[in-house]
């Protein structure tokens, strides 16, 4: 099938969380066959810190990001596909671009309003009768969301949505795999995100905490936005770390902390990325605690699971390079087993598939 897709950046993960799961999402469904076009405005710097070129798998279209009319060129472009998709979270021109996928709808193609950022795209919705995109819910023929579970499916249905399907992230075997150790990036504990006002306290009471707790190790800081300065004494920054330093940076710790946005972690069933890039590199994985973490890795045994930064202490006191491998390489192989991106391309297409079936009955 033909299908065309308005998103964030594909090329870029400069200030971009969901980068990789955009890739991994529309380089299955190019292997399963399907002809993906990515559009993608000019916005943020982005285009400055490409960290891929234009890839063979998909055709990547980059519009201006300054005026609507360039909106309504690319929206023009891409009617007549069999599945246009918006993403949540493009940036620049959203509302417009909803307006415009849905306006592409005919007989013969379906419009999907995907979201990488359920939680708070409902949030947003939830506080306002009179947010935009809460009246164009019904309109899309399905939601698709990056994650959420039962309580995120529930509520947009309760928002009109004619159907809402989870796609988790995933694990990209072939771009997220173990490495040698980068001496650089040796550390007792490593964590990598943005700086962002739905996650910084939580990274302040996970990470920071459990740093200044345990003066004696090493922590390792990726992600732009964090101040050096105001950095606890044991805690070396690395700032933006490009997708292929990824492996690397999992590899090198003994192990990798994973703290959840505050919306996420109370919605719960939201693993971030970096938990399936972890676990593809065969990293001895602590997370924050939310409910649903048993469906993709079991506690204790394939990851490490902690309540606050005293726990994350606690666990790193336990743990030799011996046990962190163990749990790695059994995270490791449940990932493979079960969370590839070759598998959430099975499933998309199963949805697409029976939502195309449906508007030619």
């Amino acid at each position: 099938m033909k299908i065309a897709m308005f998103g964030s950046s594909l090329v870029s993960a400069y200030w971009n969380g969901a980068c990789t799961y955009y890739r991994g999402i529309v380089r299955a469904l190019a292997e399963r066959g399907h002809d993906v076009t990515f559009y993608e405005p000019d916005a943020f710097d982005r285009q400055k810190h490409r960290d891929i070129p234009d890839p063979e798998w998909a055709k990547v279209v980059v519009y201006g990001a300054e005026e609507e009319r360039d909106v309504r060129e690319v929206v023009d472009r891409a009617a007549g596909s069999d599945v246009v998709v918006k993403a949540s979270g493009v940036g620049v021109f959203d509302e417009e671009l909803e307006r415009g996928v849905i306006e592409t709808h005919s007989d013969g193609s379906v419009v999907i309003f995907w979201d990488v950022d359920a939680p708070a795209t409902l949030g947003r919705m939830e506080r306002s009768d009179s947010d935009p995109l809460r009246t164009l819910v019904p309109e899309f023929d399905a939601v698709f969301t990056y994650g959420g579970g039962d309580p995120v499916v529930d509520r947009y249905t309760a928002l009109g949505a004619r159907s809402c399907d989870p796609v988790y992230n995933a694990l990209d075997p072939d771009t997220h795999f173990p490495v040698e150790r980068d001496p650089d990036l040796v550390a007792d504990l490593a964590f990598l995100g943005n700086r962002l006002p739905d996650r910084e306290a939580r990274v302040d009471r996970f990470f920071f905490d459990a740093a200044r707790s345990v003066p004696d190790r090493r922590f390792l800081l990726g992600g732009a936005g964090w101040d050096p300065a105001s950095l606890p004494g044991n805690v070396a920054y690395v700032g933006h770390v490009a997708p292929d330093r990824h492996n690397a940076f999992n590899c090198s710790p003994l192990a990798v902390l994973n703290v959840s946005r505050e919306s996420m972690a109370a919605n719960g069933y939201s693993p971030a990325t970096r938990v399936f890039e972890a676990a593809g590199a065969g990293a001895c994985l602590i997370t924050d605690a939310w409910e649903g973490i048993e469906l993709f890795l079991e506690p204790g045994r394939e990851v490490l699971v902690a309540a606050d930064g005293e726990e994350v202490a606690k666990h790193l006191a336990t743990l030799d390079r011996e046990s962190a491998q163990m749990i790695g390489e059994a995270a490791r192989r449940r990932i493979c087993r079960e969370h590839t991106y070759g598998r959430r391309a099975e499933q998309v297409e199963a949805l697409l598939d029976e939502l195309l079936a449906r508007r030619s009955r």
